[in-house]
């Protein structure tokens, strides 16, 4: 019998950004140095395959420092960042603790600060509950950042001097979605001090972007990715904004719903900041099975972006190159 033909768009880029490969990087060169058991602080990336190999070669995942036992074993913190509290808490019990976080959070974190020196409010532009999100209110002392998470939220705020206001974001927002919110923070409030550089980061941006070429000219899209990836998340919204009438977030090729694409010719295939290639390859080679496929790459630019890894895992003889943020 033969196969329905079936025309796959790939996105590009898609699938791991810097942040998130330094982060894992860090994981597996704290393993190779100290060997097992590494400690890790929440999921290093919001990616149950990712997590799931880091547990067979020895990583150990908490989601507070009081499950780790007094132990000479780092601990490494996720990613998407932690409140000042946490390394507080690590270096008062004398843990080996390693930051991973993504150095364009940690931009963020420290744009906080700087609007908190000069005596202005910070308004946080993100999701309630991710962790990205509670690490940044946690830079600063409670009552010092009001999160804003939709219009709504911006016509509803009733600051004490709207001259001395400031905005930050999460990174993994919304492109659109956060320039409407921003445009309303400006709009209520023009004396409002901006990001020097927009907040949302590089990879967030691009991925985006990539989908909304691709999403109208598809019949359906899979973003390849964690329910709990924000990223993720954010670009099936994204395919949906831009026309692509079918968009569903797909974990592992085993999560297909099958029933969804049995009537389709075109498919455009992303993959959220925090999932690896591997599954991409794994959910086309499930498609292959079924269809006879054709793959074109549709590219919108090109990633040269890195970070090295935090200081205490990195190689003394080893130069490294900061790269473009």
């Amino acid at each position: 019998m033969t196969k329905p033909h079936l025309q796959i768009l790939l996105c590009a880029p898609r699938g791991f950004c810097a942040g998130v490969v330094r982060a894992i990087d860090a994981v597996e060169q704290a393993l190779r140095i100290h060997g097992a058991p590494v400690y890790v602080r929440h999921e290093i990336v919001h990616n149950k395959y990712v997590v799931e190999s880091l547990k067979k070669k020895g990583a150990i995942f908490v989601e507070e420092l009081s499950e780790i036992p007094d132990t000479s074993a780092p601990v490494v913190f996720s990613a998407h960042g932690v409140p000042k509290s946490i390394p507080a808490d690590a270096q008062q019990r004398n843990l080996l603790a390693i930051d991973a976080t993504c150095p364009l959070v940690t931009k963020v974190h420290r744009e906080a600060e700087i609007h908190h020196r000069r005596g202005r409010h910070i308004l946080l532009v993100g999701h309630d509950g991710h962790p990205e999100v509670i690490g940044t209110i946690g830079q600063l002392p409670p009552g010092s950042i009001t999160l804003v998470e939709t219009i709504e939220d911006v016509e509803r705020l009733e600051p004490a001097d709207p001259s001395t206001l400031a905005y930050i974001t999460q990174t993994t927002l919304s492109v659109d979605d956060t320039r409407e919110i921003i445009e309303a923070l400006t709009r209520r409030f023009p004396m409002i001090a901006h990001p020097h550089k927009e907040d949302i980061c590089y990879a967030t941006t691009n991925r985006q972007e990539a989908v909304k070429h691709v999403a109208p000219r598809v019949d359906a899209m899979i973003v390849v990715g964690s329910p709990n990836s924000s990223n993720s998340q954010r670009l099936r919204e994204v395919a949906e904004r831009s026309g692509c009438a079918l968009a569903r977030l797909v974990p592992r090729a085993e999560d297909i719903d099958w029933s969804l694409f049995s009537t389709v010719k075109t498919l455009g295939i992303t993959a959220g900041a925090s999932a690896p290639e591997v599954l991409v390859e794994e959910i086309i080679d499930s498609f292959l099975k079924r269809y006879t496929v054709d793959v074109e790459v549709i590219s919108t630019t090109e990633e040269n972006v890195f970070f090295p890894l935090p200081r205490p895992l990195r190689e003394p003889s080893v130069e490294f190159d900061h790269g473009p943020v």
